[in-house]
C-alpha cells in the first residue's frame, strides 16, 4: 500500500470522464467524486469536448470501428492534458479500457484509428491508462492512505455491495490481481467506513440494465433486478452500494419498476436506499451531506434519487454527531 508522503509527493492528477448517466441522471455522483478526490489531495481536470464513451454493450455491437474511433478520441483528450482519464461509470470504464487495451496490442488497428482521428486533428498514443475511480482509490492510493481521512465509523450499517459487470470483466483487460469471480476490493473500501459488507445470494449477478436490456425489454431487466433485490432484502441490509450510475439507476428507479411489474411475487415494495461509493466514503470523511447529494432540498418529482435517502441518514445520524 502507498504511504501518505509517497502519494502527496506524486501530486496525482486525472482527467474526469463523466459519460452520460452521471450528468443527466445523477449529478450528485459527480459532486461526491469531485469532493472526495479534492479532500484526498487529488486534482481532477475537465475533459472538454468529451462525448459519450460510447456504450460498450450497444454501440460496439452495431459498428465496432465507430466505437473504437469515438473511444480513442475521448482518450486522446486526456492524453493531450498529460493525464489518465478516470470515470465513475462501469460502462464508460469498459469502453475506454477495452479500447486502450486493444489498440495497444494491435499496431495496425491503432494506425487505422489514428488515420480517422487525424481528420479532426486528434491523435491517440495509448500512453495513459484509463481507470475507474475505484481503481484509483484502491490501487493508486490504497487502503492505508484512505484510512487517514476517515473520521466517522458506521458500525451499525449493513451494506449490500454491487460491483456490476464491466468493472471486473473481461478479466484479461482489468487490473484487479485475479479478483474477478469473487472480488473484494469494493467491499474493502466500504468496510473502511466501519460499515459491514453483508454477503448475499448471487452477489455478482448483473443488475439487469446492461446491453440495452433496460431500454429494449424493461420487464426482463426488472426481472434481474427483482432477483437481486429479493436476495438483498433477505440478507437484511440497510443500503445498496454501487460504483456505476447505470447500476444505480437500475436499483433506484428499478425498485419502482419491480413493484409495478412483479408486486404479486415480491408482496411489498422495496425501499432500500441506493448510495454511490464516494457518497458513503465522503460522509465517513466528514464531508457535507448536502454537497454529497444525500439531502434532497426540493419537491420535484420523478428525478433521482427515486428511493429516499432518509432511512439511511436516520440510521447513521447519531454516529455523525
Amino acid at each position: 500500500m502507498n504511504s501518505l508522503s509517497e502519494i502527496q509527493n506524486d501530486n496525482l492528477k486525472y482527467g474526469l470522464f463523466l459519460g452520460c448517466i452521471i450528468p443527466n441522471r445523477y449529478p450528485m455522483i459527480e459532486r461526491s467524486i469531485r469532493d472526495v478526490f479534492d479532500e484526498l489531495g487529488m486534482k481532477l481536470l475537465d475533459l472538454k469536448g468529451a462525448s459519450c464513451c460510447p456504450a460498450p454493450g450497444v454501440f460496439r455491437s452495431f459498428h465496432n470501428l465507430t466505437w473504437l474511433v469515438i473511444a480513442a478520441r475521448n482518450i486522446s483528450i486526456a492524453e493531450k492534458l498529460g493525464v489518465s482519464p478516470i470515470t465513475g461509470c462501469n460502462g464508460c470504464y469498459g469502453t475506454l479500457r477495452d479500447v486502450w487495451y486493444e489498440l495497444n496490442h494491435n499496431y495496425k488497428l491503432k494506425k487505422d484509428i489514428n488515420k480517422e482521428l487525424n481528420k479532426i486533428g486528434k491523435k491517440y498514443t495509448g500512453k495513459y491508462e484509463p481507470k475507474h475511480i475505484v481503481q484509483v482509490l484502491y490501487l493508486d492510493l490504497g487502503l492505508d492512505y484512505l484510512r487517514n481521512y476517515i473520521k466517522y465509523s458506521f458500525s451499525n450499517l449493513k451494506v449490500a455491495v454491487h460491483y456490476g459487470c464491466h468493472i471486473v470483466r473481461p478479466s484479461d483487460k482489468r487490473p484487479w490481481n485475479n479478483e474477478y469471480e469473487y472480488p473484494t476490493f469494493l467491499d474493502e473500501i466500504v468496510e473502511l467506513t466501519g460499515a459491514n459488507s453483508i454477503e448475499y445470494k448471487d452477489k455478482n449477478l448483473c443488475c439487469g440494465a446492461g446491453g440495452g436490456v433496460r431500454s429494449a425489454i424493461n420487464e426482463v431487466a426488472a426481472d434481474f433486478t427483482k432477483e437481486k433485490l429479493i436476495n438483498i432484502r433477505n440478507a437484511g441490509v440497510d443500503i445498496i452500494i454501487t460504483c456505476c450510475p447505470f447500476c444505480q439507476l437500475q436499483f433506484d428507479l428499478g425498485q419502482k419498476d419491480v413493484a409495478n411489474l412483479y408486486m404479486d411475487e415480491i408482496k411489498k415494495p422495496f425501499n432500500i436506499p441506493v448510495i454511490y461509493i464516494t457518497q458513503l466514503l465522503g460522509l465517513s470523511m466528514g464531508l457535507d451531506p448536502n454537497r454529497l447529494g444525500l439531502i434532497k432540498n426540493h419537491t420535484l418529482k420523478d428525478i433521482s434519487p427515486y428511493i429516499s435517502y432518509k432511512p439511511f441518514l436516520k440510521l447513521i445520524k447519531e454516529q455523525l454527531i
